[in-house]
């Protein structure tokens, strides 16, 4: 540019009708000119590296609320009742008087067995009881005369009393035989093979012309109650010493004894949508394992829960109140264990140390270090340094407007 300045002054243009020393006043309007263009683009140049606007990040205010505290444990299926069918007298199946999987109600027939035996055994049994009660009438005939007759000394006192001794072997003798009666007659019902409870009834295990034995108790089939149905948990002893210590703290505080609900997830990965109520405790601890059974019952009236069908079961033991909760994208984790990046009041980045508790949908219990109505960066800390001026925009969560 001095150059240029320089070849502007030293060459004098040839302007027509115009003397040197007249046009030069015009050439150093024209100097000044170029000049002062020279600064205007100097002062853009410097506008050009100014320093750039401050970063944007998404943060969210912190406020504190009542948390569920929650725990996650693997978990069985159970039938609340439960019942073998199993063979109570020995002889051959005759028919299977079910439709397998299909719901029956408590004393339904099952299976019949032979009871041609039995029904004579029955027969058997009566006829002796007949004869009990043919012997008791005659002795009892006998001492209604002999009483009368001890009285005028007729018959001696040794007689009646032996006729008074055979009237009640003959009581004894009768109820004996009544009892056999009862018992041919339970043995020939037990031929007819009935539910023991209502429920749903499962394949059959004996098909007809089976030998079953009532000594070896040969299992028939199974029913079970499907409505309602329980889930069982197991939980470390010291997990629970924690939550009674958290609850006499006042730290977390206890739903009633009937109110603790409890989710399930399915084995493919589906909710199940009814809700169910822990409802016992065991005060036994496994000490092979250190752990106790919880367990759950739910109504179960869609049938989809099955026994035997694993689960995991989502347990609402609590409420922590007061709490603070952040998302879980905006933790920091390092050596030094947990932070966050929170926008001070001045609008610089400040990032702080703090203390976890459990994640719950997708978010974080801050037990520590971290105060209501603070602003934590949730989207963008990664572009940010401590100290550094932001621009701070509230962040929607997923979901959420």
């Amino acid at each position: 540019m001095a150059r240029a300045y320089r070849l502007y002054f030293s060459v004098e243009p040839r302007v027509p009708n115009c003397e040197p020393r007249r046009c030069r006043p015009w050439l150093i309007g024209i100097a000044a000119m170029l000049l002062l263009a020279g600064f205007g683009c100097r002062d853009r140049q410097a506008q050009s590296g100014a320093a750039p606007p401050p970063p944007s990040v998404l943060v969210e205010t912190v406020a504190a609320q009542s948390i569920p505290r929650v725990i996650e444990l693997p978990g069985r299926i159970e039938a609340i009742r439960s019942a073998e069918v199993r063979a109570r007298v020995d002889g051959i199946v005759e028919r299977r008087l079910f439709e397998e999987g299909t719901d029956v109600r408590a004393g339904a027939p099952l299976f019949l067995i032979d009871s041609r035996d039995y029904e004579a055994a029955l027969q058997q049994a009566q006829a002796a009881l007949n004869r009990a009660r043919a012997v008791q009438g005659n002795a009892a005939s006998e001492v209604a005369r002999f009483k009368p007759l001890v009285a005028r000394q007729v018959v001696s006192a040794q007689e009646f009393e032996a006729a008074t001794a055979a009237l009640q072997q003959a009581d004894a003798n009768v109820e004996d035989a009544r009892a056999a009666v009862t018992l041919a007659q339970l043995r020939l019902d037990r031929c007819t093979v009935r539910a023991p409870i209502a429920g749903r009834v499962g394949r059959a295990l004996v098909t007809e012309g089976a030998l079953v034995s009532a000594a070896g108790a040969t299992l028939l089939t199974q029913v079970n109650q499907l409505t309602p149905v329980n889930a069982v948990f197991t939980q470390s002893n010291i997990s629970l010493l924690e939550v009674r210590k958290q609850i006499a703290s006042g730290t977390l505080a206890a739903p009633a004894a009937d109110r603790a609900q409890v989710w399930l997830t399915l084995a493919n990965g589906d909710d199940y949508g009814e809700p169910g109520v822990l409802d016992f405790t065991d005060l036994v601890v496994d000490p092979s394992t250190g752990t106790q059974v919880l367990r759950a019952r739910f109504n179960n009236a869609s049938r989809i829960l099955l026994p035997g069908q694993f689960v995991r079961g989502r347990i609402v033991i609590g409420t922590i109140p007061n709490g603070l909760v952040v998302p879980a994208r905006a933790v920091q984790f390092d050596n030094n264990g947990a932070s966050l990046s929170l926008v001070a009041d001045d609008g610089t980045v400040v990032r702080r140390n703090v203390v976890l508790g459990p994640q719950e949908a997708g978010q974080w219990v801050v037990k520590d270090g971290l105060e209501p109505g603070e602003r934590v960066i949730v989207d963008g800390w990664q572009r940010v340094q401590p100290g550094q001026r932001v621009d701070a925009h509230p962040f929607a969560a997923p979901g959420h407007s």
